[in-house]
Protein backbone atom coordinates (compact mmCIF):
# COMPACT_ATOMS: atom_id res chain seq x y z
CA UNK A 1 0.00 0.00 0.00
CA UNK A 2 1.10 3.44 -0.75
CA UNK A 3 2.02 5.49 2.25
CA UNK A 4 4.33 7.57 3.78
CA UNK A 5 3.59 6.59 7.32
CA UNK A 6 6.84 6.03 9.57
CA UNK A 7 5.81 3.93 12.37
CA UNK A 8 8.50 3.24 15.19
CA UNK A 9 9.41 0.00 16.34
CA UNK A 10 8.51 0.60 19.59
CA UNK A 11 4.84 2.07 20.58
CA UNK A 12 4.16 2.85 23.90
CA UNK A 13 1.03 3.72 25.68
CA UNK A 14 -1.87 4.27 23.32
CA UNK A 15 -3.28 7.56 24.99
CA UNK A 16 0.05 9.18 24.83
CA UNK A 17 -0.31 12.67 22.72
CA UNK A 18 2.77 14.43 21.08
CA UNK A 19 6.21 14.59 22.07
CA UNK A 20 6.46 17.80 23.16
CA UNK A 21 4.79 18.92 26.49
CA UNK A 22 1.08 20.21 27.32
CA UNK A 23 -0.44 22.32 25.68
CA UNK A 24 -0.97 25.71 27.62
CA UNK A 25 -4.48 25.69 27.63
CA UNK A 26 -8.41 25.18 26.31
CA UNK A 27 -8.02 26.86 23.15
CA UNK A 28 -11.82 27.14 21.45
CA UNK A 29 -12.06 27.78 17.30
CA UNK A 30 -14.83 26.52 14.98
CA UNK A 31 -14.70 25.07 11.75
CA UNK A 32 -17.61 23.53 9.51
CA UNK A 33 -18.55 22.59 6.53
CA UNK A 34 -18.69 24.64 3.67
CA UNK A 35 -22.02 26.11 3.91
CA UNK A 36 -22.03 27.79 7.21
CA UNK A 37 -24.73 29.91 6.53
CA UNK A 38 -26.87 26.48 7.48
CA UNK A 39 -27.84 24.46 10.44
CA UNK A 40 -25.25 21.87 10.35
CA UNK A 41 -27.94 19.31 10.65
CA UNK A 42 -29.37 21.05 6.86
CA UNK A 43 -26.09 20.80 5.51
CA UNK A 44 -25.42 17.21 6.11
CA UNK A 45 -28.81 16.23 4.49
CA UNK A 46 -28.48 18.37 1.33
CA UNK A 47 -24.69 16.79 1.06
CA UNK A 48 -25.37 13.41 2.13
CA UNK A 49 -25.47 11.25 -1.08
CA UNK A 50 -23.16 13.84 -3.27
CA UNK A 51 -19.80 12.01 -2.46
CA UNK A 52 -19.07 13.88 0.21
CA UNK A 53 -19.95 15.25 3.60
CA UNK A 54 -18.86 17.07 6.55
CA UNK A 55 -20.33 17.86 9.83
CA UNK A 56 -20.13 20.76 11.94
CA UNK A 57 -17.70 20.70 14.69
CA UNK A 58 -17.12 23.22 17.66
CA UNK A 59 -13.57 22.26 18.13
CA UNK A 60 -11.59 22.64 21.24
CA UNK A 61 -8.29 21.51 22.38
CA UNK A 62 -6.93 19.34 24.47
CA UNK A 63 -5.42 21.00 27.69
CA UNK A 64 -2.67 19.05 28.46
CA UNK A 65 0.03 16.25 27.14
CA UNK A 66 -2.21 12.98 27.87
CA UNK A 67 -6.16 14.62 27.38
CA UNK A 68 -6.31 13.60 23.76
CA UNK A 69 -8.89 10.73 23.81
CA UNK A 70 -11.35 12.64 26.01
CA UNK A 71 -10.59 15.79 23.78
CA UNK A 72 -11.09 13.78 20.30
CA UNK A 73 -14.65 12.65 22.26
CA UNK A 74 -15.57 15.41 22.86
CA UNK A 75 -14.90 17.55 19.41
CA UNK A 76 -16.42 13.98 17.82
CA UNK A 77 -19.78 14.71 20.21
CA UNK A 78 -19.57 18.10 19.50
CA UNK A 79 -21.05 17.37 16.02
CA UNK A 80 -24.58 16.17 17.59
CA UNK A 81 -24.69 19.57 19.19
CA UNK A 82 -23.50 17.74 22.46
CA UNK A 83 -21.26 19.51 24.99
CA UNK A 84 -19.55 16.97 27.59
CA UNK A 85 -16.93 18.55 30.01
CA UNK A 86 -13.66 16.46 28.99
CA UNK A 87 -12.89 15.98 33.03
CA UNK A 88 -15.70 13.69 33.58
CA UNK A 89 -14.95 11.87 30.19
CA UNK A 90 -11.12 11.66 31.64
CA UNK A 91 -13.26 9.26 34.30
CA UNK A 92 -14.72 7.61 32.49
CA UNK A 93 -12.15 6.15 30.15
CA UNK A 94 -10.11 6.37 33.12
CA UNK A 95 -7.52 8.50 31.59
CA UNK A 96 -4.34 9.09 33.61
CA UNK A 97 -0.92 10.77 32.42
CA UNK A 98 -0.33 7.38 31.07
CA UNK A 99 -3.06 8.71 28.45
CA UNK A 100 -6.35 6.06 27.40
CA UNK A 101 -5.31 2.72 27.45
CA UNK A 102 -7.33 1.94 24.07
CA UNK A 103 -10.64 2.73 22.00
CA UNK A 104 -12.67 0.58 24.04
CA UNK A 105 -12.61 2.68 26.47
CA UNK A 106 -13.83 5.39 24.56
CA UNK A 107 -16.82 3.28 22.50
CA UNK A 108 -18.81 3.03 25.80
CA UNK A 109 -18.66 6.72 25.93
CA UNK A 110 -19.71 7.50 22.95
CA UNK A 111 -22.52 5.24 22.89
CA UNK A 112 -23.43 6.73 26.96
CA UNK A 113 -23.57 10.53 25.73
CA UNK A 114 -25.07 9.63 22.26
CA UNK A 115 -28.27 7.90 24.07
CA UNK A 116 -27.73 4.80 22.18
CA UNK A 117 -25.97 1.56 23.40
CA UNK A 118 -25.43 0.56 19.73
CA UNK A 119 -24.90 3.57 18.96
CA UNK A 120 -20.99 2.96 18.01
CA UNK A 121 -18.67 -0.12 17.92
CA UNK A 122 -14.82 -1.10 17.99
CA UNK A 123 -13.29 -1.59 15.25
CA UNK A 124 -9.50 -3.06 15.48
CA UNK A 125 -7.02 -2.91 12.94
CA UNK A 126 -4.32 -5.18 14.61
CA UNK A 127 -1.70 -5.48 11.67
CA UNK A 128 1.26 -3.81 11.42
CA UNK A 129 0.27 -1.89 7.86
CA UNK A 130 -3.81 -2.09 7.12
CA UNK A 131 -4.24 -4.34 3.88
CA UNK A 132 -6.92 -3.19 1.06
CA UNK A 133 -10.01 -5.28 3.09
CA UNK A 134 -9.27 -2.69 5.96
CA UNK A 135 -8.72 0.04 4.78
CA UNK A 136 -12.25 -0.33 2.28
CA UNK A 137 -14.03 -1.13 5.97
CA UNK A 138 -12.26 1.95 7.00
CA UNK A 139 -13.88 4.32 4.54
CA UNK A 140 -16.81 2.44 4.49
CA UNK A 141 -17.27 2.84 8.11
CA UNK A 142 -16.52 6.47 8.02
CA UNK A 143 -18.98 7.31 5.18
CA UNK A 144 -21.83 5.46 7.08
CA UNK A 145 -20.94 7.18 10.41
CA UNK A 146 -20.43 10.52 9.20
CA UNK A 147 -24.01 10.33 6.73
CA UNK A 148 -25.20 9.39 10.36
CA UNK A 149 -24.30 12.49 11.44
CA UNK A 150 -21.82 11.17 13.88
CA UNK A 151 -17.97 11.14 13.93
CA UNK A 152 -15.51 8.28 13.96
CA UNK A 153 -13.02 8.35 16.82
CA UNK A 154 -9.52 6.99 15.89
CA UNK A 155 -6.48 5.34 17.93
CA UNK A 156 -3.43 6.36 15.53
CA UNK A 157 0.38 6.17 16.34
CA UNK A 158 3.28 7.27 13.99
CA UNK A 159 3.81 9.95 11.11
CA UNK A 160 1.55 10.67 8.43
CA UNK A 161 1.73 13.44 5.95
CA UNK A 162 -1.87 14.95 4.69
CA UNK A 163 -2.95 15.94 1.74
CA UNK A 164 -1.02 19.63 1.86
CA UNK A 165 1.90 17.93 2.44
CA UNK A 166 2.10 18.85 6.42
CA UNK A 167 3.45 16.08 8.46
CA UNK A 168 1.48 14.81 11.62
CA UNK A 169 3.89 12.82 14.02
CA UNK A 170 2.33 11.06 17.20
CA UNK A 171 5.02 8.31 17.55
CA UNK A 172 3.93 7.60 20.70
CA UNK A 173 0.08 7.35 19.96
CA UNK A 174 -2.80 9.99 19.65
CA UNK A 175 -6.83 9.58 19.57
CA UNK A 176 -8.14 12.10 16.47
CA UNK A 177 -11.90 12.72 15.24
CA UNK A 178 -12.57 12.26 11.37
CA UNK A 179 -15.66 14.43 11.17
CA UNK A 180 -16.10 14.36 7.21
CA UNK A 181 -15.40 12.63 3.78
CA UNK A 182 -14.66 14.13 0.03
CA UNK A 183 -14.13 11.94 -2.89
CA UNK A 184 -16.21 9.04 -1.64
CA UNK A 185 -14.22 8.87 1.84
CA UNK A 186 -10.90 8.39 -0.69
CA UNK A 187 -10.07 11.37 1.56
CA UNK A 188 -11.25 12.14 5.39
CA UNK A 189 -11.17 15.37 7.58
CA UNK A 190 -9.66 15.03 10.94
CA UNK A 191 -10.03 16.98 13.92
CA UNK A 192 -7.42 17.33 16.16
CA UNK A 193 -7.30 18.17 19.39
CA UNK A 194 -2.84 18.00 19.86
CA UNK A 195 -2.75 22.10 18.30
CA UNK A 196 -5.32 24.76 17.22
CA UNK A 197 -3.21 26.01 14.71
CA UNK A 198 -3.30 22.55 12.80
CA UNK A 199 -6.88 21.18 13.91
CA UNK A 200 -8.58 20.66 10.91
CA UNK A 201 -6.75 18.93 7.99
CA UNK A 202 -7.31 16.36 5.27
CA UNK A 203 -5.98 13.07 4.58
CA UNK A 204 -6.43 9.93 2.40
CA UNK A 205 -7.78 7.31 4.05
CA UNK A 206 -5.25 4.62 2.62
CA UNK A 207 -2.63 7.20 5.30
CA UNK A 208 -5.35 7.20 7.94
CA UNK A 209 -5.65 3.26 7.66
CA UNK A 210 -2.34 2.63 8.35
CA UNK A 211 -2.12 5.60 11.24
CA UNK A 212 -4.67 3.74 12.93
CA UNK A 213 -2.61 0.39 12.57
CA UNK A 214 -2.22 -2.04 15.93
CA UNK A 215 -4.83 0.18 17.31
CA UNK A 216 -8.40 1.03 16.42
CA UNK A 217 -11.57 3.26 15.70
CA UNK A 218 -14.70 3.83 16.88
CA UNK A 219 -17.56 4.22 14.40
CA UNK A 220 -21.15 3.50 13.63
Amino acid sequence: MRTDLIRKTALTAAGLAFTGGAIAGPVTTAFAAPSTSKPATQTQTDRKGHGERELGVRYEAQPNFYYCGPAATRNALSVQGKNINVDDMAKEMGTTEAGTNSINDITPVLNKETGKNDAYRSVEISTPDADAKQTDTLRADIVKTVDNGRAVVANIAGTSTDTDGTTHSYEGGHYISVVGYHDNGNTVTIADSADPNTAAYQITVEHLADWIATRGYATS
